[in-house]
C-alpha cells in the first residue's frame, strides 16, 4: 500500500499492485486496472518512487532492500 493525498488534503492509501498507469498533465493522475482514476497531489516522481519502495516491502520482481540499484 502506498499513502497518498487527494488536492483537497486528505490522504489515503491505495494498493500499489492495482495501479494501471501514473500520469501528469498537470496534475498527477492514478489510473487502476479497474478503470477507476484518481487525481492525488504528489508529483509523478514521487508516486513511482513509492510504488518501487511497496515493491521491494513485498519483494515483488525480486526487488531486495540488501541489493544495491546498479
Amino acid at each position: 500500500m502506498i499513502k497518498v493525498t487527494r488536492l483537497n488534503g486528505k490522504s489515503f492509501t491505495v494498493n500499489a499492485l492495482y495501479i494501471e498507469t501514473v500520469e501528469s498533465h498537470p496534475d498527477t493522475t492514478i489510473t487502476f486496472t479497474t478503470g477507476r482514476r484518481i487525481v492525488v497531489s504528489e508529483p509523478e516522481d514521487e508516486i513511482n518512487q513509492a510504488i518501487i519502495n511497496f515493491y521491494r516491502t513485498i519483494n515483488v520482481l525480486g526487488l531486495r532492500d540488501d541489493v544495491e540499484e546498479q
